[in-house]
């Protein structure tokens, strides 16, 4: 007898598995460890950026009164009393009509309040003219002016990139608490199912759902053990997820999550113990996505097709595993933009499409990657972002403006709904 699923919204089936994610806990990490890391702690400036009032170009530092009335046709000359170069300090303040010569990064020299760039002077033996006055602070990075002392940078819970790890390390954070990273268990199940390195023969194809998922959770970082492939067999399938729950954090099942003879993740499930959170969304390709808890641990079933498989993962899977490493943003992020070829196909379900967004015609513009069944495959390789088309709708003709999520982006969003 054929099992009689009832679909449950997108936003629902991410919630139940939202609700469930656990935290893996907090370590202690290096900086230089830290990129791809969620802050388990805020981060606050220990001094101020600038820590004093330097130049941001090359030029002199000057005091702004003695370059009252410089003009064209009164050039105001000043004379150079020194060099001053990033990280020196000035040996004596500035007197009237004196300069420092100074590089982009040196701190201002006492007295001086303003950067005359060198392409503002015509040099002199010993110094230069200036043809215009220049006002207090003018060409001055201010102490302060970045970040004071005290001051909140960064939220706990944020996802370090890059450009967290500069600041990091200007305020001298060499050792950063940080959310641990959970370790996934990954099985492939299907009889049909060969290696990526044997010869295709009829009726088999090749597994490209295991490697693809290792890396997905390698773009975040992720350690993962392979339990490799398992034939149609309820007992071996049934022993390889029990062992993997053992050792992992959270365990990736592909296929085996329709309601085919052969598709046992259901009866796993059972065996378990396991609750099951959904086992059909309104979502095409996915539909039959499958996720249950057993001990605080999620077992995700993902689509044997790939394009679903790909798709349920980035919608389920991803969003988890930052809730478990602390992230405040652990969503897609969201942009809007335009279709730009017909979308005929009617929606009962709300549909994810593997897609190309680019800038053309002064806007963002989205375009299907090209065959898009969910069992596809080119389509994966060549997209960047998931068109959003919602479910009850008939179709879409170019031009409409469309919801797009974001595929790879290192920041996320703290809400999300489709």
């Amino acid at each position: 007898m054929v099992e009689m699923r009832k679909p449950i919204p997108v936003d629902e089936a991410v919630r139940a598995v939202m609700e469930h994610a656990s935290s893996t806990g907090i370590e202690t990490v290096k900086l230089d460890e830290a990129y791809g890391r969620v802050l388990a702690e805020p981060i606050i400036a220990k001094h101020d950026v600038p820590p004093f009032d330097r130049s941001p170009y090359d030029g002199f530092a000057i005091r702004s009164v003695d370059s009252a009335g410089a003009s064209g046709n009164n050039r105001v000359p000043f004379s150079v009393i020194g060099e001053i170069g990033a990280g020196q300090v000035a040996q004596k303040p500035i007197g009237e009509k004196e300069a420092y010569r100074i590089m982009t990064g040196a701190q201002l020299p006492e007295d001086a309040d303003t950067v005359v760039m060198f392409e503002q002077t015509t040099e002199l033996d010993g110094g230069f003219t200036i043809r215009k006055p220049f006002e207090a602070g003018e060409n001055v990075s201010f102490k302060g002016e970045d970040a004071k002392e005290g001051e909140l940078l960064i939220e706990a819970g944020s996802l370090i990139h890059p450009g967290t790890v500069a600041l990091l390390a200007t305020f001298g954070y060499a050792q950063l608490t940080v959310g641990k990273r959970p370790v996934a268990g990954i099985l492939s199940t299907g009889t049909e199912l060969l290696d990526v390195a044997d010869e295709l023969v009829p009726g088999k194809i090749r597994n490209s759902n295991g490697p693809m998922i290792e890396a997905q959770l390698k773009r975040m970082g992720i350690e993962c053990r392979s339990y490799g492939m398992a034939a149609d067999e309820l007992d071996t399938c049934t022993a390889i997820v029990e062992q993997a729950l053992s050792e992992v954090d959270f365990i990736i099942t592909t296929g085996g999550v329709s309601v085919g003879d052969y598709d046992y993740l259901p009866a796993i499930y059972e065996r378990l113990g396991a609750t099951v959170l959904f086992n059909k969304v309104a979502m095409r390709p996915g539909s039959v996505t499958t996720v249950a808890v057993l001990n605080g641990k999620l077992l995700f079933g993902l689509s044997g097709n790939p394009s679903a498989c790909f798709t349920g993962f980035e919608l389920f899977v991803r969003p988890a595993i930052l809730k478990m490493m602390g992230c405040n943003a652990p969503y897609m992020p969201k942009m809007s933009a335009v279709l730009w070829e017909d979308f005929t196909k009617p929606n009962p379900f709300t549909r994810f499409i593997r897609a190309t967004w680019e800038f053309r015609d002064g806007k963002v513009i989205a375009l299907p990657a090209g065959f898009n069944k969910s069992n596809a495959v080119s389509s994966i390789a060549r997209g960047n972002c998931l068109i959003v088309l919602p479910s009850g709708t008939r179709g879409y003709e170019k031009g409409a403006v469309v919801d797009l999520l974001l595929i790879g982006s290192e920041t996320g969003v703290q809400e999300w709904t489709v």
